[in-house]
């Protein structure tokens, strides 16, 4: 009596089914990596806060303490009450980095705008040129900027000898961003609003910034971060503490015989806190603008 024989489900030879929550080796390499970077990202800024809340004796041990043996905030105190170029500079940053900021956004927008809706020969190439001046060494710019700023113009040492460079800076960042969040919108929009009524103007201001939003909130804190940090145009541009930003006047720390690194470790933490806390605050408006603008277009 022949027996049948029960056919039997196929198999792949050779090849292990991984079972589910088990070790995986790329799993790993991301975990380590992820590691690694945060370690280079954080590692400075611990070092920074350290140092600003060692006293004077122990910032000189060596080698150095890697966790502070007493917390002091005395070079806190230093930097806020007798320091007063740090003050100032504080103020002469914030006023400079604001301006430049609206300015950017006001001419920024009507650019970015134009180019968005009015059809000429060229845009494509105008867009490629506000691009490459993004990419221009900026160093290369400082001594004309110095000439005709104490020559011509005569406006040396003074908000506008930043602002108008800083605005250099800022423009091409906010015309390329913002022209990708127009070019999205429909016409229609303005064209409902221009039957209402609203001259092109008004619905640009009216009707279209309020739209793009996310776009125009992410520049402004963009362009508000890379003038506060500015340090170059400070530095050339700027002679005293009349016009001085709050990174040239950290720079200026001068001790009568050792250079205070505690004062400079604690006016570096007072200027880097508040651009953290709005990052921290804002950064799902900031990702979400980063990322509307890089899907469109």
């Amino acid at each position: 009596m022949a027996v049948q024989e029960r056919a039997l489900p196929r198999t792949k030879v050779g090849v292990a089914e991984r079972p589910q929550g088990g070790f995986s080796w790329g799993q790993l390499g991301r975990y380590i990596a992820v590691a690694v970077i945060v370690i280079l990202s954080l590692g400075p800024l611990y070092w920074t806060l350290a140092t600003s809340v060692k006293s004077g004796l122990e910032l000189n041990f060596s080698p150095p303490t890697l966790v502070p043996h007493s917390i002091t905030l005395q070079n806190y105190v230093t930097d806020l009450t007798q320091t007063p170029t740090f003050i100032h500079g504080l103020i002469n940053s914030t006023i400079i980095a604001a301006c430049t900021t609206v300015l950017a956004l006001i001419f920024g927008s009507l650019a970015a705008y134009a180019i968005a809706r009015i059809k000429f020969t060229g845009k494509s190439v105008v867009l490629g040129i506000i691009l490459s001046v993004q990419m221009f060494p900026f160093i290369a710019m400082v001594g004309p900027l110095f000439v005709a700023f104490t020559g011509p113009i005569y406006i040396y040492n003074t908000y506008l000898a930043l602002i108008i460079p800083d605005l250099v800076l800022t423009l091409p960042l906010t015309v390329w961003f913002l022209t990708s969040f127009f070019r999205d919108l429909p016409p229609d929009l303005e064209e409902a609003a221009r039957v209402d009524g609203a001259s092109r103007l008004r619905a640009l201001w009216e009707v279209i910034i309020p739209l793009t939003a996310p776009g125009v909130f992410t520049v402004a804190i963009l362009s508000f971060i890379a003038v506060w940090n500015d340090f170059l145009f400070g530095l050339t541009l700027t002679s005293d503490s009349n016009a001085q930003p709050v990174t040239v006047a950290i720079a200026n720390f001068n001790g009568e015989h050792t250079i205070p690194w505690g004062e400079i470790a604690a006016a570096g933490v007072v200027v880097m806190v508040p651009l953290v806390i709005v990052v921290l605050i804002l950064q799902r408006r900031i990702v979400s603008g980063l990322t509307a603008g890089a899907v469109k277009g």
